[in-house]
């Protein structure tokens, strides 16, 4: 199944040119056209939210160029401080995209670890696998596959993370549940929103989704506006 634009997608793309504008008028001393800019890009940005909420779906491939924009807060540096990716460990990744995160974690878990990723657009997934040819990267499984729906034995990672998915799911609770299910006792969940996406998920209502279906907020990273939060199954205690 091929994904196209969402009426969110079109609307994130003019938040971020509207935005983009205003800074100009700004520097630029042409304060009323900023401030008009400044309207639309709120206007746009409410539109996004909206219609996310509703309709909530993956990123088309069409615009992952998107991804290669600077992560900031959410670089994969930062989503390793955090994550702590290990050699020999197997971990997975839900929308990994073209691989911003995924190639940096799964060269942390060579030479004997093993990063599982799955996506839903086989497209994603091509074009990540061929990142990771060229760079070498050769312990990297691609799967296309429902975050709902897990094709993963009970208790077989050690850690898994998503970064800006989750909210794109449409039953969130049930991915929580899924990630749950696949963790081993002692393992590791790794949630990353940011609050410019349409389908951002703030950190309290994470942590009630997360609470319901047993697994239990450690720390986050980040300002809550941007942030990574670690959760480890319940029943988990720290040597």
């Amino acid at each position: 199944m091929r994904y196209g634009m969402r009426r969110q997608d079109w609307a994130s793309l003019a938040t971020v040119t509207a935005g983009f504008l205003a800074i100009v008028g700004i520097f630029r001393g042409g304060l009323p056209w900023a401030g008009a800019w400044a309207v639309v890009a709120i206007g746009a940005g409410a539109a996004a939210r909206r219609w996310s909420l509703r309709q909530p779906g993956p990123m088309p491939h069409l615009i992952r160029w998107v991804l290669f924009l600077p992560r900031g807060p959410h670089s994969a540096d930062r989503l390793k401080s955090i994550l702590r990716p290990r050699r020999g460990e197997r971990v997975l990744e839900i929308g990994p995209g073209v691989g911003i995160h995924a190639l940096p974690v799964g060269s942390s878990l060579a030479p004997d670890g093993l990063l599982e990723v799955l996506d839903v657009q086989k497209e994603m997934l091509d074009e990540l696998m061929e990142r990771a040819a060229r760079a070498g990267i050769e312990n990297i499984v691609a799967t296309r596959g429902d975050g709902q729906r897990l094709p993963y034995p009970d208790r077989s990672f050690d850690a898994a993370y998503l970064v800006g998915v989750l909210g794109e799911i449409p039953d969130r609770v049930a991915a929580l549940r899924e990630l749950r299910r696949v963790l081993k006792p002692d393992g590791r969940l790794v949630v990353g929103e940011t609050v410019i996406d349409p389908d951002f998920i703030s950190l309290g209502r994470l942590r009630e989704c997360a609470s319901d279906v047993g697994l239990l907020f450690e720390r986050k990273l980040g300002p809550g506006s941007c942030y990574f939060a670690l959760f480890r199954p319940v029943g988990y205690a720290a040597g």
